[in-house]
């Protein structure tokens, strides 16, 4: 398919397209067609003035456009024929009772031209097979011998004059390269309007797309940043709450402690201004915890004799105060604070 020569559309130039379409070549420009239109309108008013320059119709007739060409780049099928005539071709109407006579089967011509108004375009036979050259197509379009009759009735149908191109056509590589292959189409070639009509609405389609996904990406970001905000709030709030319970519990430790202090400055002397010594100290603790038994004995037993803490090795007679760590005397003390707040909740209620 590369092979064949295939002009597109350019303007109103369909005229120009079908004919190199048909010898396959750039043999003709508007340059030269609009010189063989400029002629037959010579020989046109060349044949009025026989009439007399004065007379009505040669003076309706200059006053009148071309009728070979107008300034769009259309140009009449007399400019076509002698176009051909100088390849020794010459055009046959293909619906002519004097062609229809001749009942000629259309696969056994080479060539048609078709024009419909203003739009002219080649339908020729290269190698085996039949194509349609049409300008307006985007390539060349694979016709079936079968199928060729039947296009040809179809476009007579649409209002098409078809005329049959009689004479040899001059070579073309195309002709000689399908003459040996067949060629076969997987997809037929859209119309140029169509294909335009197509690329416009593939680009809004992608157009409108992208817009879309920006429009996603947008509202994936903003909801990514709420997640992350609702985050940071939640983390905050369980940061606030672990705070209270610290603050809490710190304000419970020190009333308990104040309580205690309370208890032990009513039970246990103070000596102001004297600095005690470790030993009284001991002392002091083994009075507070003797104490503390006799208070827990119930009322009618007598209390026996405290015995002195074992150490952690079990032998009696040990210091306890020695043998009590920092952490267990915390412990003691938090305990016996709680105690005495307790006590104290029980005699003011009793009051």
């Amino acid at each position: 398919m590369e092979s064949i020569f295939h002009e597109k559309q350019e303007g109103s130039l369909c005229a120009q397209h079908c004919l190199n379409n048909l010898l396959q070549g750039e043999y003709f420009s508007p340059v030269e067609l609009s010189s063989i239109a400029h002629q037959l309108d010579e020989e046109e008013r060349m044949r009025m003035a026989e009439g007399g320059v004065t007379s009505e119709d040669y003076r309706t007739f200059l006053q009148q456009p071309s009728g070979n060409m107008d300034d769009s780049g259309f140009f009449s099928i007399q400019v076509i024929s002698n176009a051909l005539k100088v390849w020794g071709l010459e055009l046959i109407l293909f619906n002519s009772p004097e062609y229809q006579r001749l009942r000629i089967d259309p696969i056994n011509e080479r060539s048609f031209i078709c024009n419909y108004k203003e739009h002219w375009f080649t339908v020729r036979k290269l190698g085996k097979q039949w194509f349609n050259l049409n300008s307006l197509l985007t390539g060349p379009e694979l016709i079936s011998d079968t199928y060729l009759a039947l296009f040809l009735a179809q476009l007579q149908q649409e209002g098409y004059s078809i005329f049959v191109v009689k004479g040899d056509l001059p070579d073309c590589e195309a002709d000689q390269l399908l003459q040996m292959i067949r060629v076969q189409q997987m997809h037929r070639p859209k119309l140029i309007g169509e294909e335009l009509a197509q690329l416009k609405e593939q680009r809004v389609q992608k157009t409108d797309l992208e817009r879309v996904l920006e429009a996603n990406d947008g509202s994936t970001m903003l909801d990514e940043d709420e997640e992350d905000l609702q985050r940071a709030l939640a983390l905050s709030r369980q940061e606030i709450d672990m705070e209270d319970e610290e603050a809490d519990l710190r304000r419970a430790i020190q009333l308990s402690m104040q309580g205690s202090s309370r208890s032990i400055s009513q039970d246990i002397p103070q000596t102001s201004g004297t600095h005690l010594t470790s030993e009284e100290l001991r002392k002091r603790r083994e009075a507070y915890f003797e104490k503390q038994q006799q208070q827990q004995d119930p009322p009618g037993q007598l209390s026996q004799p405290s015995e002195r803490p074992t150490t952690s090795s079990g032998a009696p007679g040990s210091d306890p105060g020695d043998a009590m760590s920092e952490e267990d005397m915390l412990q003691a003390a938090v305990t016996m604070s709680l105690e005495t707040v307790r006590n104290n909740f029980k005699t003011d209620g009793k009051k």
